[in-house]
Parts: structure tokens; C-alpha cells; sequence
């Protein structure tokens, strides 16, 4: 079995069926040898590719070093008040993805949608660490509304509507860990991303609950090479494209 090398305390008494304990809190594993716990970079990527993070877990990979546009590009997520109010010069120098224009328009827009704006502009907390029952990892801000709320900030391009399914189990991953730690409801979360001046609101609801307890179990129970995906759009980017064996193929091959 592939195991990453993360320490995990037993205290007390014995936890019940299917829980561990880790660092004095009670988090879900499978039966059998001890899990360590998922982060939500695990579930996130098992959601994207599971045999992605096969690799990832077989390599003990870590977040690792993150590039300098995309820390660039993560910041502006802080500067919201001054980016509404910069000129056309200003923006264009800043590491946004679109127009200044259209940078203001869409940071405008979302200003005037979301009773939450306040928030995202002054967080109550900024790279908060949540552990939470399942899974644990870092919100880029933790919102001091009632009840509270996490967000995700990503540094790349965000899809026509609503928010990409990875990403958004990544968001209800946090928003789930927020709950359990502060034992309080927490009924949504947010996607945002910055360098398109997006903001998005992700509900708790039924359906992306279960997106990502679909996810969690299919992370908790990697520990072969899951099968190839199917969609092969997926791969061409991917760092593990050569140990997993796909073959991609250009356009100009396909059209023969």
C-alpha cells in the first residue's frame, strides 16, 4: 500500500470503526492499515484524475514550490479595493488575465451580487489551516460572516459559469472542515479568481456534498494505479503523462 509519511497519534480510548486520530482530532479513514489524512489537495486531484494522485501519493509529492506568476496572480485576491479603484495603466501593469475593463467590470459586478463582498475584501482570516474530520488543508481566507464561510483562491482561468468540479470540491472540502473544527454550520463557500477579477459562490448543497464524499472515499482507497481516463484532454498537461502510459495525440494526427 502507498502511504505518505505523516505521523498519526491514537489517544485515548480506541476510536470507533473507520476513524483515527490525528494531532487530538477524530478523522474518517478506511479499515485496515492507518491512513494518514486526506489534505484537500488529495481530493481535489483525485476529483480532476485519480491515477494523478496515485503518482502523487506514490512519489510522496508536496505542494511543493509555487511559481512566481501564480503567487502573483494568488495576491491579487488582497487587493480588491485598490484594484476597483486603479486607472487603466495601473491594471494593465498588474498580473491580470483580461482587459482592465473588463477587470473592473466583472471585480464591479461581483461587488454588487454578493453580500459577502465586505469579507472577501477583509477576511477574518487569511491561509487559515482547518482540520477537519476527513480532510485538512489551508483557506486562503476564512470569512467572518454568520455562519462563516471559506474561500479558495486560484490562480487560473475560471469556466463560462459556476466553477469547475475539482475546484469545487476543493471549496466544499474546506467549507466541511471549517464546520467540523468550529462545530458550527457552514452553508457555502467560494471560488475565487483573481486574475479575471471572478468571484463565485459554491452552496453546500446535497448534490456537491456528494461530489465530494464521492471524491474523499475514491482518495481514501488509492492504493494501485486507478484505470486511464477516458478523457484524454486531461493527460496532455499532466506531469505524470509519461509513467502513466498515455499516449496523446495532436490534432494533426487525428485528422490523419
Amino acid at each position: 500500500m502507498v502511504h505518505r509519511d505523516r505521523e498519526i497519534h491514537r489517544t485515548g480510548a480506541e476510536p470507533s470503526d473507520g476513524e483515527v486520530q490525528y494531532a487530538g482530532e477524530s478523522f474518517w479513514a478506511i479499515p485496515g492499515p492507518v491512513r494518514p489524512v486526506l489534505t484537500f489537495r488529495d481530493v481535489e486531484t483525485t476529483a480532476y484524475c485519480p491515477r494523478k494522485q496515485y503518482y502523487r501519493d506514490r512519489d510522496a509529492d508536496p505542494d511543493g514550490e509555487v511559481p512566481g506568476r501564480v503567487r502573483e496572480r494568488a495576491a491579487l485576491a488582497f487587493r480588491y479595493r485598490d484594484l476597483l479603484a486603479a486607472d487603466d495603466g495601473t491594471l494593465a501593469a498588474a498580473p491580470i488575465a483580461v482587459a482592465p475593463t473588463t477587470f473592473r467590470s466583472r471585480l464591479g459586478a461581483a461587488r454588487a451580487r454578493l453580500d459577502a463582498w465586505p469579507h472577501l475584501v477583509d477576511p477574518a482570516g487569511r491561509n487559515v489551516l482547518l482540520c477537519g474530520k476527513d480532510a485538512r488543508g489551508v483557506a486562503d481566507k476564512v470569512l467572518g460572516t454568520a455562519p462563516p464561510a471559506p474561500s479558495i483562491v486560484f490562480a487560473g482561468d475560471p469556466p463560462d459559469r459556476g466553477v469547475w468540479h475539482p475546484q469545487r470540491v476543493r471549496v466544499v472540502a474546506a467549507a466541511m472542515a471549517l464546520a467540523w473544527e468550529r462545530e458550527t454550520r457552514v452553508e457555502r463557500g467560494f471560488a475565487e479568481y483573481p486574475a479575471h477579477g471572478v468571484v463565485r459562490e459554491v452552496p453546500l448543497d446535497p448534490r456537491r456534498r456528494d461530489e465530494y464524499r464521492t471524491a474523499l472515499r475514491a482518495a481514501a482507497r488509492i492504493d494501485d494505479p486507478p484505470p486511464r481516463l477516458s478523457n484524454r484532454e486531461k493527460c496532455a498537461a499532466c506531469e505524470y503523462r509519461t509513467d502513466c502510459g498515455v499516449r496523446t495525440r495532436s490534432l494533426r494526427s487525428l485528422l490523419g
